[in-house]
């Protein structure tokens, strides 16, 4: 076994060491997710903190580490007769990204179940979890259906397999551990509130303490056994400190005066349910019993706002976790007690003077902070009489650029769909053969058997069972007979935006309402579990402006500031988008691409660009690619550019107003097309 690299090793990181050790110290902390840029230490700060943790007593020969004090009535190995227990370190298990249910929750022989009634089970890592840590890495790119049965078992601290009518049930509570690069995508929602606590690391950019970093890295991998030693003094202090915390932990007070602290600070940033409320009660008490007080302070209750908080305050992929420092001071001040102001409060004029007590201070960049409504690109000073493509109108056609506008708001899109059905990643959008939806057949079983088809199962095993001598009442299942359900739910499918940016989108009016229609169709692919990118063509050539990804925020963020202004090489960006899909099929073949255009449909530039264009999307319709144009055409004369581009890709137009999912006249459509083809 590899010696980890010691935790107390570890160069800075503040926030990132504190939230850690304040899980080591209260696991009903809830856990922690650690969120920054590659190479920052967060995986070795993880698989470093097991060293740490104390001791745990198991029951001697139980496969799910039950404690012998108050053991699991309901484990399947059980039931435990009164035996001494055995200490063992906690286990650290972790959770690969692309692990099958089987292998997280558990196998059930589903064989030896239908022909002898007997439980075989198999444990899987929830199992080997418990009482221990269950470490994620890129937690974010975790699959949807392992990611419902980690809630599950988080919430009910017990894990349920269920395989046709027969359950094994045991116990599963651990301390929750992911790390994440916000690039590659966002958590859903429900997951990310089940972490306890929240940090922002980055890489440091003091050029002493990368020295060091480098320094340490180094004679760690040249002699990790010695290197280790050396930090043994270190890891030893620390260990003996956090069991005197936890032996603390049952004496510290959480007065009253704090308790309102807590619920103000919830209220004045509308944090969703009670959970933020409990983690922060919660997280303010480790504190304390960390510095070795017996009473939790108003230092104490501002440290766990900073950690439990930010991540519960967005509403959107688009929002940049945070809080307002000034605003949480002044709640903090205001909800304080009278009494005691002058000694547990922050100073309400100076704010940021206190960091809490050494470190645990998520980052707050400038960038990272949400902007106001309206802020930068407002749409207030522009002239409000002009028309569309007069000489007074803003981002008129001149063939210069123009500064980037503010999107509108983003409403709800109608359903757009690849046709057919696919076998790509799970996901919301577009009909599949997936391991989880309704059941559409039966088929033999490639490898290891995960859904039963019951019925097709036995009907396959019903005419042998003369011939295998059957003489009582079980059924005589042979592995052959054995038939696995196929089923039909929703993939996941690659969508890429090609974008016009060019003079003729430029009106300040309309370039605002073209970057809300695809600021809605973004939310609605981190909805639906896509992989994004955006193209966009301008002037004499297209640009790859975000290549295909799982971070829609970083899609949108690039969008924000999209300028536009020039010609329209309409066939450059569907080449453009066509070397792209290229070579996404070979990275992921089994992944279906859409192609979202938003133009005008109008092509200028070159040598005749518009059959250029038409040329371009008949190669993206020869491949089989799934094709919507949204149509940005306005005005009261119509050319109708963007439904001969769509008849071209062999896709289909929407207009703007269409794309809402409540439009009018997309209803309109909508019968219509269904009453012609009644």
């Amino acid at each position: 076994m590899s010696t980890p690299y010691p935790f107390t090793a570890i160069v800075g990181q503040d926030d990132l060491r504190l939230g850690l050790l304040l899980n080591a110290v209260s696991p009903a902390v809830g856990g922690v997710l650690v969120r920054g840029e590659k190479g920052t230490a967060k995986s070795t700060a993880v698989r470093a903190l097991a060293a740490l943790v104390p001791e745990v007593s198991v029951v001697p020969g139980c496969r799910f580490s039950c404690d012998p004090v108050s053991p699991d009535p309901a484990c399947p190995d059980g039931p435990h007769a009164e035996a001494a227990g055995v200490s063992r370190a906690a286990r650290t298990v972790e959770l690969p990204v692309g692990a099958s249910e089987d292998r997280l929750v558990g196998a059930l022989d589903i064989e030896r179940a239908l022909s002898e009634g007997v439980k075989a089970f198999e444990p899987g890592l929830l199992a080997d979890a418990h009482r221990g840590i269950l470490y994620v890495d890129e937690v974010n790119l975790l699959h949807d259906h392992l990611v419902d049965l980690l809630l599950d078992a988080a919430a009910m601290g017990a894990s349920y397999v269920e395989r046709e009518g027969v359950s094994v049930r045991h116990a599963a509570r651990f301390l929750l551990v992911g790390t994440m690069n916000p690039e590659e995508g966002e958590l859903r929602p429900q997951l990310l509130d089940r972490f306890g606590l929240t940090v922002e690391v980055a890489a440091s950019r003091d050029t002493d303490e990368r020295v060091e970093v480098v320094r340490r890295r180094l004679a760690y991998d040249d002699d990790p056994e010695g290197f280790a030693a050396r930090w043994s003094g270190e890891e030893s202090a620390l260990r003996e400190r956090i069991a005197a915390a936890r032996a603390l932990l049952p004496r510290v007070v959480l007065g009253d005066g704090v308790l309102r602290q807590i619920a103000a600070t919830c209220a004045a940033f509308e944090v969703d349910g009670m959970r933020a409320d409990i983690v922060m009660a919660r997280t303010a008490t480790a504190l304390a019993a960390w510095a070795g007080r017996e009473e939790v302070t108003a230092d104490d209750v501002r440290q766990a706002a900073l950690l439990a908080l930010p991540h519960r305050r967005r509403r959107n992929p688009f929002d940049a976790p945070g809080l307002d420092e000034d605003k949480l001071d002044q709640t903090l001040d205001e909800a304080g007690p009278q009494e005691n102001n002058d000694d547990d409060q922050p100073d309400p004029d100076g704010g940021g003077d206190d960091d809490g007590g050494g470190g645990g201070v998520p980052p707050q960049a400038d960038g990272d902070r949400t902007p106001p409504q309206g802020e930068g690109g407002s749409d207030s000073d522009a002239p409000s009489g002009a028309p569309e493509g007069s000489p007074d109108a803003p981002g008129r056609s001149t063939g210069a650029e123009q500064r980037p506008v503010a999107s509108a708001e983003p409403f709800r899109t109608k359903m757009l769909s690849v046709p057919g059905l696919g076998e790509g990643a799970a996901g919301r959008r577009s009909r599949a053969r997936t391991e989880h939806g309704r059941t559409t057949g039966a088929r033999r079983p490639q490898g290891s058997l995960t859904k039963l088809h019951l019925a097709a199962t036995v009907q396959a095993a019903a005419p042998h069972q003369r011939a295998r001598g059957r003489s009582g009442r079980g059924l005589v299942v042979r592995r052959d007979d054995l038939r696995q359900a196929t089923r039909e739910g929703r993939e996941g499918n690659l969508v890429l935006f090609v974008v016009d940016a060019s003079g003729s989108m430029a009106a300040r009016q309309r370039m605002s309402a073209v970057k809300g229609a695809v600021l809605s169709l973004l939310l609605d692919a981190y909805q639906r579990r896509d992989k994004v990118g955006l193209v966009t063509f301008r002037g004499k050539e297209a640009e790859v402006v975000l290549p295909p990804t799982s971070s829609v925020d970083a899609a949108a963020s690039r969008l924000e500031s999209l300028p536009t202004g020039g010609r329209t090489p309409l066939a450059a960006g569907l080449l453009k988008a066509h070397d792209v899909l290229r070579i996404e099929r070979l990275r992921d073949p089994s992944r279906r691409p859409l192609l979202v255009v938003v133009t005008d449909g109008r092509a200028t530039g070159g040598p005749e660009p518009v059959a250029l264009a038409g040329r371009a999307g008949r190669l993206h319709r020869s491949e089989g690619t799934a094709s919507v144009v949204v149509d940005c055409e306005s005005g009261y004369v119509r050319l109708g550019l963007a439904g001969e581009l769509a008849r071209e890709l062999g896709g289909t137009a929407v207009t703007l107003d269409e794309l809402r999912a409540d439009s009018i006249a997309g209803l309109v459509k909508d019968v219509t097309a269904a009453g012609r083809a009644a």
